[in-house]
């Protein structure tokens, strides 16, 4: 069952595309595609430790077409502790959601995409990841919010960028 999460407010809302009919933003399912936990000295890692490990976390989105209105959009999210130069534990997650998205604007959809699905996909694998890591036996690593607009808002730099170093004189 679909749970609808129809966009509401805003001037991607009040915007018609022309059919009259409002924009609608559906999530139609949710999945881990791959989780990955790693704790390569336990036991021994688990025991007590002057100071926390160094975690480095990592995230990234893509979104692929499967049809003219659903789109899977994928959010991966690697988190990875250490001591020094040992690893205390690593986890990779691979989460998706596959949306519904109509009546939008073309110009909203890239941002629609890439910041707003993430927006709904992030509390679920922040779970997960925080899970995890209690699962492996330390405390949850609870991730803190993040800003998929500056995520989009670096991306579309960088490709333009790349765009200009690769444009022939």
């Amino acid at each position: 069952m679909a749970k609808d999460t129809t966009a509401k407010g805003g001037a991607a809302a009040t915007e018609a595309t022309g059919n009259g009919e409002a924009p609608t933003l559906n999530v139609l399912a949710q999945y881990i595609k791959d989780l990955s936990f790693e704790n390569p000295g336990a036991p021994k890692s688990l025991g007590p430790r002057e100071k926390a490990p160094q975690i480095g976390i990592n995230v990234n989105v893509n979104a692929n077409p499967l049809s003219e209105t659903e789109f899977d959009v994928v959010l991966t999210m690697n988190a990875e502790a250490k001591n020094g130069d040992a690893v205390v534990f690593n986890v990779e997650l691979t989460y998706g959601g596959v949306f519904r998205v109509a009546n939008f604007p073309q110009e909203h959809m890239l941002p629609l995409l890439f910041i707003e699905c993430p927006r709904i996909l992030f509390p679920f694998a922040r779970q997960i990841v925080a899970d995890a890591t209690r699962n492996g036996g330390f405390p949850p690593l609870l991730i803190d919010p993040i800003d998929f607009a500056q995520m989009f808002q670096q991306r579309m730099a960088e490709e333009n960028t790349k765009a200009q170093v690769a444009k022939p004189n």
